[in-house]
This record gives structure tokens, C-alpha cells and sequence, in this order.
């Protein structure tokens, strides 16, 4: 069973630095995994549609209404907590999202996003890679001082994401349907169309 350390011990060893055995341990190595691995983690998450995280769930409208513009807002989800909407079930909708919420005319709203999943067991191969490849390229310079491997730990996350994506992608599109993605996908152009 893989866990947060382990995906961090995937990333020091990476970069040739010694193995934790918690976040809490005194050691330099361990105080940035504690700081830096959330952030990293959340990064890499909203950075692609990863089919292990997509969250579907019905929204009511929040009991108070938006001051002017819409008539209902909604609060995205905290359960598990939503880093990025997907999609909205439809193209149609006109909407804002406005920090927390998404605000628009409609009386419900059926929302696919990105969840934050915290059980690492739950994660695909393809993205627990990534993890670990984001988390060596950003712990490389503070603990080697080399800018060298930081750069190639960047370029290494830049092929590991590649191909995690495409796969992530193929295996979530029906091979009968030329517009899976389009259904699946609300692209960040769509989040900014909206708002304009």
C-alpha cells in the first residue's frame, strides 16, 4: 500500500537524498515534504482531468442569492474538497465562477470536478509518477544546490506528465466516441468565455 511518504521518498530518491519516515522528523528533507507536498500535489492535480479523481454530484443552490446579475449561486463542494470543475452537463448553461462559487440562473446544477482525494491508494500509476517527478524537480535546488538537476528533474516532469495525460486520456474516452473529450472536458477557455 503506497502512501504519502513513500511517494516522497520516490522524489528524494530522485534526486539522490536520503529517505523520511515522517513529515515530522527532524531532518531538512522531511520539513519540505511537510511544507511543499500539498501544494505540489493540489499542482499536479488541477494540471489534467485524472479520471481516478473526477467527483460527480448534484448541486442545490445556496440559500442566499448572488446581489445582482444571477439568480442562484452554488458552493462548490468541500466533501471530497473540489480543486477544479470539469464540467456542468451542459454547454449551454451561462455562468460566472467566482472564487468558491459558481453563480448562474439555473435551479440545480449536475457538476463533475476534480476532487481532492487524500487516499494515495485511490491515485493511478500514471499519477503517483508524476507526483514524485513534480515533487524531485521542485525539492532539487534546496537540497543538492545543483540548478542542473533541478532543470532536468523539471524536463523529466515534463515528459512523465506527457504521457501520464495521454494515457489518463485514452483510457477515459469510449473508443466508439469521437467527442468523449469534449463531453468530458470544460476547458479553461470556457471558465473565461464565461466571464466575459
Amino acid at each position: 500500500m503506497a502512501s504519502n511518504i513513500d511517494i516522497c521518498n520516490s522524489a528524494l530518491n530522485m534526486i539522490g537524498a536520503s529517505n523520511i519516515t515522517s513529515f515530522t522528523e527532524d531532518s531538512k528533507a522531511a520539513r519540505l515534504c511537510n511544507q511543499r507536498y500539498d501544494f505540489i500535489r493540489d499542482r499536479v492535480f488541477r494540471s489534467h482531468n485524472w479520471n481516478c479523481l473526477l467527483t460527480r454530484v448534484q448541486l442545490t443552490p445556496d440559500a442566499v442569492a448572488p446581489a445582482f446579475e444571477f439568480a442562484n449561486q452554488f458552493t462548490l463542494p468541500t466533501d471530497p474538497f473540489c480543486l477544479r470543475p470539469v464540467n456542468l452537463d451542459s454547454t449551454t448553461i451561462v455562468f460566472n465562477l467566482e472564487g468558491r462559487k459558481i453563480l448562474t440562473d439555473e435551479s440545480a446544477l449536475n457538476l463533475v470536478y476534480i476532487a481532492r482525494e487524500l487516499d494515495v491508494n485511490k491515485y493511478d500509476a500514471g499519477l503517483i509518477e508524476t507526483v514524485s517527478v513534480a515533487l524531485a524537480a521542485d525539492f532539487a535546488y534546496p537540497l543538492t544546490n545543483s540548478v542542473s538537476l533541478g532543470q532536468a528533474m523539471q524536463a523529466k516532469y515534463d515528459t512523465t506528465v506527457s504521457e501520464a495525460r495521454f494515457m489518463d486520456a485514452v483510457e477515459g474516452a469510449s473508443p466508439n466516441s469521437t467527442t468523449a473529450t469534449d463531453r468530458m472536458t470544460l476547458e479553461a477557455n470556457e471558465f473565461i468565455n464565461a466571464r466575459i
